[in-house]
């Protein structure tokens, strides 16, 4: 029959408070990644998806005022965001100065949306980073102290028999694995993230002449009154 006492609670249960206050900070890590990585991965994803199919209406569509409004269907899409902010600059600048400086104008009201849009999918990110980078030490940190909980051990019971160095090795393992499986997930979402918003990045700097170039060719056949 298997001993009852087996398991990994009963391994804490003679932890000390300094192990314990580890594994605290280390499943509050793993928590608050876990919830990152799953906003994120949606967050991420559905803005590929919708840019992909905007851009396909922003090819289809000859008039900007045309590709504003069906815009309003990719409210998830970085690209439709951009293009939605840029294209309200655009619209003020034709309607108060015609069409003096507006090339020059909107393209830099592009890169700043840009440069906003790029913060949006960021945020949050770089947390990810921190705790891939931080939970082994602070695992090792656990790993250490039980295995000094171990040599006080030998040292008040004069004998180095598995029974009393045991709790100590224990929550030292514990600690190690606890920092592992806070850092790896961590380290995996952030290399994914940070691959999927670079593409989405690129594509944000080739839209932006793209828009420009657009914006200006619709004011040459004069539908922007």
């Amino acid at each position: 029959m298997p001993d009852s006492r087996v398991g990994i609670f009963f391994m804490l249960s003679d932890a000390g408070p300094a192990v314990l206050a580890v594994l605290i900070v280390l499943l509050g890590f793993s928590v608050v990644s876990w919830a990152i990585i799953a906003f994120k991965f949606g967050y991420v994803n559905k803005s590929i998806k919708e840019s992909r199919e905007f851009l396909d209406c922003f090819f289809e569509l000859s008039s900007v005022d045309k590709i504003f409004v069906e815009s309003e269907k990719y409210r998830s899409s970085s690209l439709a965001r951009v293009f939605r902010s840029a294209y309200i600059e655009y619209r003020a600048l034709v309607e108060r100065n015609g069409e003096r400086h507006v090339e020059e104008r909107v393209a830099r009201a592009v890169k700043r949306e840009v440069n906003a849009e790029s913060k949006r999918l960021v945020y949050l990110v770089p947390f990810l980073a921190t705790v891939g980078n931080t939970a082994p030490f602070i695992g090792l940190f656990g790993t250490v102290w039980g295995i000094m909980t171990s040599f006080q051990q030998i040292g008040l019971t004069q004998s180095a028999s598995l029974a009393s160095v045991a709790p100590g090795i224990s929550e030292a393992l514990v600690a190690t694995a606890a920092g592992l499986v806070a850092a790896i997930p961590a380290v995996i979402a952030y290399n994914y993230f940070t691959q999927q918003i670079a593409l989405i990045d690129r594509d944000l700097e080739d839209f932006s002449g793209e828009f420009v170039t657009a914006c200006i060719r619709n004011i040459q056949k004069g539908s922007v009154s």
